[in-house]
């Protein structure tokens, strides 16, 4: 092996080491009892592994409900956004109309606009409409999207225009070429987008400690931080815990879909 190869693995085993580090460091302290955690010397490895932290973190706290909740709005704000972007991509790289240039480079320009600039503005708004601590406020402020917009119309800027003109001539309407055409041939970059999607709310901590106070409508994020106990601190053990219990179905989803999500993202080119 050369010398530059050598290097260059070298270096993304220590990169790798550096992210997957802390995630191994979590599952170490929630198998690990509570007269292990506090030690004066450092034990990477649990000497006597139980699984009483799993227990606690799911009888003794609302990480179900948590769990409920993250489904319920990453999977609501995934469907909206789909049902939004779908057609307005499929519109911008297919329809020819006044301004679609403009528009596209607007959404692009959105895109170096973070959430949090908004957010103030947003929550006033909600404030004001008396939608805040409802799972209306967690869902609504992320059904546009601008990245999904700009991933899906690249994704249906690759569909040859003949079978967009094939389908029109079969008299298909245009709503039902970008779904029944489109959608099923961009379907890889889709499930990249979707795996982003669910990813940046499931793991959203920002937007649901401003928008919610109930811990009734608590996503996993926010539900960790109802682990507090007055009198010793965070439980770490349990916290440990219910971190992992968060994170597995990410992992979960993501090994199941890697290949499509390989593919939606090395076929989504940057045609015009």
């Amino acid at each position: 092996m050369k010398l530059s190869n050598i290097i260059v693995v070298g270096a993304l085993a220590i990169g790798a080491a550096m992210v997957l580090l802390p995630f191994f460091w979590m599952i170490s302290i929630s198998l690990k009892p509570q007269g292990e955690i506090f030690t004066a010397d450092l034990r990477i490895l649990p000497q006597h592994p139980t699984l009483m932290n799993y227990w606690k973190a799911i009888v003794e706290t609302d990480i179900p409900l948590y769990l409920l909740n993250g489904v319920i709005v990453t999977g609501s704000i995934l469907v909206l956004q789909l049902v939004v972007t779908i057609p307005c991509a499929y519109a911008l790289a297919h329809r020819d109309f006044m301004g679609r240039k403009l528009f596209f480079g607007a959404i692009v320009a959105a895109l170096l606009v973070p959430f949090h600039v908004t957010a103030i503005p947003i929550f006033i708004g909600f404030a004001q409409l008396k939608i805040l601590n409802t799972y209306t406020a967690l869902i609504l402020p992320f059904v546009s999207t601008a990245f999904g917009l700009f991933l899906l119309r690249q994704a249906y800027a690759q569909i040859p225009d003949e079978i967009i003109d094939a389908a029109r001539v079969d008299g298909m309407s245009e709503m039902g070429i970008a779904w029944r055409i489109g959608f099923p041939l961009c379907m890889p970059t889709v499930i990249a987008f979707a795996i982003f999607s669910v990813t940046a709310h499931w793991n959203d901590l920002f937007w649901p400690l401003i928008a919610t106070t109930d811990p009734d409508l608590a996503t996993p994020p926010r539900g960790i931080l109802f682990f507090r106990d007055q009198e010793s601190g965070d439980d770490v053990g349990p916290l440990m815990a219910g971190a992992a219990l968060i994170t597995a179905p990410l992992i979960i989803g993501f090994l199941m879909a890697q290949k499509r999500f390989t593919q939606g993202l090395a076929s989504t080119g940057l045609k015009g």
